[in-house]
């Protein structure tokens, strides 16, 4: 039986940064009232005049994961790339990502679990090498929200929360046992699919109704959230999900070194954090800096985590996430 360790982290943020401030002036809002309800201060919007791309944020998070596992991306057996904003319809970003990389005929498949993609996508890169199929497996999460956004006083609960961003993770081949992705935990209730969401366009309001029936005013094509809502299932399957991972590994909460949340609202992780006991030093947030960047948040997280020296080897990694679908998720890993 094989085990699956992350040999290699990634990451990429626009440079340019969004301040409330800014926002405020597009908006009937204000830097306290964003700060006092999400914990944001500022986040990453992909410049107007950029050629970048949902796909092209992640190449260049893939690149610098690439290099740090020591590899080359011709050893690349699998892309996942986890998504919510593709740079088309159709096809998928992965595969763009993998012609924008040169990386040969291996197989890319897309993720669209929004905020929990990063870990159903580590998910699905952890079942394909303990079942020895692939050795090395690329897992990237990336998101452009900015272009998608209500930047108006109609659609600032949503508009405030978002930014842009990219991060990617090398997922490989392992033989130490007690090292790696020791376990992952997903699950998902569609009954509430529509709470969390962009209803259009979609094959029920295919293109020729678009154009035809257009009406700027349709919020059918900004994020709808229904922020109380998300808010109550969010810290219930957080803590869920976190005591599953616990319980499949005979942990406790004590045993956390680094609990890495999806970064979604900065009160959920407070509220997480505070249930479990655990410290500031046990868990990392930076959604001021950068917002909500759905399935890119996690790798960025993650990366940062590392490269700031917080996750060390032997240390007990948390990974987990809530968000549109319901879906949510957590991975426990042992670095």
């Amino acid at each position: 039986m094989f085990t699956s360790r992350i040999t290699g982290l990634g990451k990429f943020l626009p440079e340019r940064i969004v301040t409330n401030e800014e926002l405020s002036a597009l908006m009937d809002t204000s830097h306290d009232w964003i700060v006092e309800r999400t914990g944001i201060h500022e986040r990453r919007f992909v410049p107007k005049d950029s050629d970048e791309g949902t796909a092209s944020m992640g190449v260049k998070a893939a690149e610098q994961a690439i290099a740090r596992a020591g590899i080359s991306k011709d050893d690349i057996d699998l892309i996942v790339f986890a998504t919510l904003s593709p740079d088309y319809y159709f096809p998928g970003s992965g595969v763009l990502l993998q012609d924008l990389m040169g990386i040969g005929t291996c197989p890319a498949l897309d993720v669209r679990n929004q905020c929990s993609g990063f870990v159903y996508s580590l998910s699905v890169a952890d079942q394909f090498i303990k079942t020895g199929m692939y050795k090395n497996v690329l897992v990237v999460g990336s998101e452009y929200h900015s272009g998608g956004l209500d930047l108006t006083t109609r659609g600032r609960t949503v508009s405030v929360i978002f930014g842009d961003g990219a991060g990617a993770a090398v997922v490989s081949r392992s033989s130490e046992s007690d090292k790696g992705i020791l376990s992952t935990h997903l699950h998902s209730e569609g009954k509430h699919a529509k709470e969390l969401s962009i209803i259009g366009p979609s094959t029920k309001k295919w293109i020729h109704d678009v154009f035809e029936d257009y009406d700027p005013n349709d919020m059918d094509y900004h994020p709808y959230m229904n922020g109380q809502l998300v808010f109550k299932n969010a810290v219930v399957r957080f803590s869920e999900v976190i005591r599953q991972a616990l319980e499949a590994n005979d942990l406790q909460p004590s045993d956390i070194d680094m609990l890495v949340p999806h970064q979604a609202n900065l009160r959920i992780a407070q509220f997480v954090q505070k249930k479990f006991g655990l410290t500031d030093d046990q868990v990392y947030n930076n959604i001021m800096r950068y917002g909500n960047t759905t399935a890119a948040s996690i790798p960025i997280a993650l990366c940062e985590a590392w490269e700031e020296g917080k996750i060390k080897e032997g240390d007990h990694v948390m990974l987990a996430a809530f968000g549109s679908g319901f879906t949510w998720g957590s991975a426990m890993i042992r670095w």
